[in-house]
């Protein structure tokens, strides 16, 4: 069995920044239209080997480093030598050298296979990279000299920590409604939106519908509502497009996804071929984060925050407890503007390290239609993902819409929108609390509920034939068909909603849900 794989040389200055090391590499890939989740290692000298910067970033890109002895590299001819550098190292270009030993062998044809330069040296101001090509046989190591080479047998096993069962991953709530005339507590967006200055604010947008959409304005305005630099934003068509982009770009071999939560991460890493652990948390729980249930060896985690569908609200230092170095930690935080004052957000932060935050402007604002949503996170992670872009991903309309959302006027809207929706839910719970055979997901902190009933299914065929949706939960991983996600909506529709609560309870055995 053979694989092609990318190996990228790297020589580096002492002190070299990651950040630096990254970006060279990335567009050194870039501009020779070479896919970044092709790499399966970066290679230096051994001399540099530990050097952080080198580390760092074959950490953010999920491969190990390659170390080769000065000697080694000696005999590998290269197409771009340096004076200097033969003075110092004994080779001429450490990049193009350690590139093509670690891609097919000592003097670029090894055992299991052969090396092809495909970029040739690139510099920054500290460091220089070069890309090779092997084919390798699967499992049959390239002469390294003591160097671990990329093999299969590196990719590391499911655990007996992760579940890896599942249930349709690609029902969302919109298929509770669609077409039917029916009152929506299926689908989480805030009923009554958008709002008419909004709904003005993008039809002004049509005008310009003849020119290319430029995302700077807008990008810059969420870095501002962020206090961050508009680097570290990436705007995307919706949060699920951000999802596709790190499941195709980012790379991993150990993915992780913490349920139960909104399904559309797992269904994005499978699409793009990876195999995905579960770590199911428990209803006896509470639906709360242990950090150290999460494997040791994920080196991407994804977690929801407030999470969808049980609405809990994890602390942030317990969200913090998941980051380590060589670990992209992704906190899904599409509800977070729900949740009044965004206690527990981690979306201002570059103090975590491996931090992506992914946010949505679709639930609070009603844009569902329109696809906007934005990323948070270091600027090697927000260049890596945009690679993976199209071009002009987010059209003007929604663009004038992102930026609208970050005005100072919106963001007192968004807020106190968040203090009505916790009041609503109160009454929701109160309403709730009266019924026996239901059991609610307390505390709840998101724009809906989580409830536990006996024969839930039925339950929520008889409220459709009443004229309400309610979202099923049995496609969420760790939940079954006893459960079901309620929105919260204004008292008036919680009002009705429970009465044809209490008439599709009747007739059903009336006992508490296990």
């Amino acid at each position: 069995m053979t694989r092609v794989a990318l190996v990228v040389g790297v020589g580096a200055r002492r002190g070299v920044p990651a950040g630096e090391v990254l970006g060279l590499v990335i567009g050194a890939l870039g501009a020779a239209g070479l896919r970044v989740r092709d790499v399966v290692a970066l290679a230096t000298l051994d001399v540099r080997a530990e050097e952080a910067g080198i580390t760092g970033a074959a950490a953010r890109l999920g491969v190990p480093v390659l170390p080769y002895p000065a000697e080694v590299l000696a005999r590998v001819p290269v197409p771009n030598p340096s004076r200097a550098a033969r003075a110092a190292v004994a080779t001429g270009s450490v990049a193009e050298a350690a590139a093509l030993a670690g891609a097919g062998g000592s003097g670029g044809a090894g055992a299991g296979g052969s090396a092809e330069l495909l970029v040739t040296k690139r510099k920054s101001a500290s460091a220089t990279c070069a890309v090779a090509r092997g084919v390798r046989s699967i499992g049959t190591p390239a002469s390294t000299n003591g160097a671990e080479p990329f093999t299969m047998a590196a990719m590391l096993p499911p655990t007996k920590h992760i579940d890896s069962a599942g249930p349709d991953l690609r029902h969302h709530g919109d298929a509770e409604v669609r077409g039917l005339d029916l009152t929506d507590l299926a689908v989480n967006v805030r009923t009554g939106t958008p709002p008419d200055w909004l709904r003005e604010r993008i039809a002004a947008s049509l005008g310009s519908l003849a020119a290319y959409p430029d995302g700077g304005p807008a990008r810059a305005a969420v870095a501002e509502r962020h206090g961050l630099p508009a680097e570290r934003v990436l705007l995307t068509a919706g949060a699920a497009e951000a999802f596709v982009l790190l499941a195709r770009a980012v790379p991993t071999r150990r993915p992780v996804v913490v349920h139960p939560q909104f399904t559309e991460p797992e269904a994005a890493l499978r699409a793009a071929g990876h195999e995905v652990g579960r770590v199911v948390l428990r209803p006896e729980d509470g639906f709360r984060l242990d950090p150290e249930a999460v494997p040791q060896e994920a080196d991407l985690v994804v977690i929801g925050n407030p999470t969808n569908p049980t609405s809990v609200l994890h602390p942030a230092g317990v969200l913090e407890r998941l980051a380590r170095p060589g670990r992209t930690l992704v906190v899904d935080e599409a509800f977070m503007d729900a949740v009044p004052g965004e206690r527990e957000a981690l979306c201002g932060r570059t103090d975590v390290p491996g931090l992506v935050v992914l946010r949505s402007l679709t639930k609070t604002w009603g844009l569902a239609g329109l696809r906007i949503g934005y990323v948070l996170a270091d600027p090697s992670t927000v260049a890596l993902l945009q690679e993976t872009q199209p071009l002009w991903p987010v059209s003007s309309p929604a663009l004038a819409a992102a930026e609208a959302c970050m005005e100072p006027r919106a963001l007192v809207e968004a807020a106190d929108a968040a203090d009505r929706v916790a009041v609503d839910r109160a009454h929701l719970l109160a309403g709730l609390a009266e019924f026996a055979e239901v059991r609610v997901v307390e505390p709840a902190a998101g724009p809906f509920v989580l409830v536990r009933l006996e024969r839930a299914d039925e339950v929520r065929e008889r409220l459709r034939s009443l004229g309400f949706a309610a979202r099923r939960g049995d496609t969420f991983p760790g939940l079954g068909r006893e459960w079901l996600r309620l929105a919260v909506r204004d008292r008036a529709t919680t009002n009705r909603f429970l009465q044809a609560l209490d008439l599709a309870l009747q007739g059903l055995p009336r006992r508490p849900a296990g």
